[in-house]
């Protein structure tokens, strides 16, 4: 059998013999990590039931670039693993946690948004009991810390074009730990036109979070809420045993509203099968505990 040539004349061994990887310029390949918890405030009233805080796990870098910033987790693809090894790699070494929800959310590709080089950001969206969590900043991190996560909506524009439209919106992304507050704006694009959709995601104003990480968290917060509403991933941020109480608050929390009892129970009352356990909270009548019920089973 005659073996197939390129224009050249080149047969496909003869094409990888001669190939050189040298003469394309690459890109560095990493994965970042929004790791995503549902942690309960601290509350100095006893009687009062404690409320739960969307956090998301931060690393201040310890080196340049971005020396003493606030970083999402994460680290460069060995040459020997794929991206979601590398993801998987990455939340073990710095949460000893495995086996739980992670997802890819999108692959950021600007050539500038590392000042040492070419660097294409993998990222994942990873949620997890944090009772569960023993974090520790690793060999190039000073800290790590939980940040309570807050993004609002500053303005939102919709316009008309010729063959689809362009909704504009603005956001103020907020994260919080003790004394210490970072602050993003971003700006988010979504074209959709018959050709399909388009979004482009800006940071207009930053303090504090490194590279364009706050670009990132913003994305994955937006992938959360959407997700939330048609999908059973809220069952990821609770405990086996929980109360329709704090499930309740685990989507108020991501969604950013409150909402009300009753009609939250009857969409959502399915995710949840009642058990015999109930809560010993110290002041509060006990209530009863559910577990999980996943949609999927």
């Amino acid at each position: 059998m005659n073996e197939l040539r390129d224009k050249n004349g080149l047969t496909e061994e003869e094409f990888l013999a001669a190939y050189r990887p040298g003469d394309y310029v690459k890109p560095s390949v990493a994965v970042d990590m929004v790791i995503f918890s549902a942690i309960e405030r601290k509350e100095k009233n006893y009687r009062k039931l404690p409320e739960k805080e969307l956090r998301v796990l931060l690393i201040r870098r310890g080196g340049h670039p971005c020396l003493g910033c606030w970083a999402l987790p994460g680290g460069f693809v060995e040459p020997d693993e794929t991206t979601e090894q590398a993801a998987v790699r990455e939340l073990k070494e710095e949460t000893n946690v495995e086996n739980i929800y992670l997802e890819q959310l999108y692959t950021f590709s600007d050539p500038k948004r590392d000042p040492r080089t070419w660097v294409m950001s993998c990222s994942y969206l990873a949620l997890i009991d944090s009772e569960k969590v023993n974090v520790a900043a690793g060999d190039d991190a000073s800290n790590a810390a939980w940040f309570t996560v807050n993004l609002e909506t500053v303005s939102q524009n919709l316009t008309k074009q010729q063959d689809g439209f362009c909704k504009t919106t603005e956001y103020m992304l907020t994260l919080s730990y003790d004394n210490i507050k970072l602050t993003a704006k971003i700006r988010h694009e979504l074209i959709r036109s018959d050709k399909g959709a388009v979004n482009n995601y800006d940071i207009i104003e930053n303090n504090g979070i490194a590279f364009d990480h706050a670009r990132i968290i913003s994305y994955a917060v937006e992938r959360l809420r959407g997700k939330v509403q048609y999908t059973d991933i809220a069952l990821n941020l609770v405990p086996e045993y929980f109360t329709l109480t704090e499930l309740q608050q685990v989507y108020e929390i991501i969604l950013g509203k409150k909402l009300i009892k009753a009609p939250f129970r009857r969409k959502y009352g399915i995710l949840a099968e009642p058990t015999d356990k109930q809560t010993s909270y110290a002041g509060h009548r006990p209530s009863q505990l559910f577990r999980k019920k996943w949609l999927t089973e």
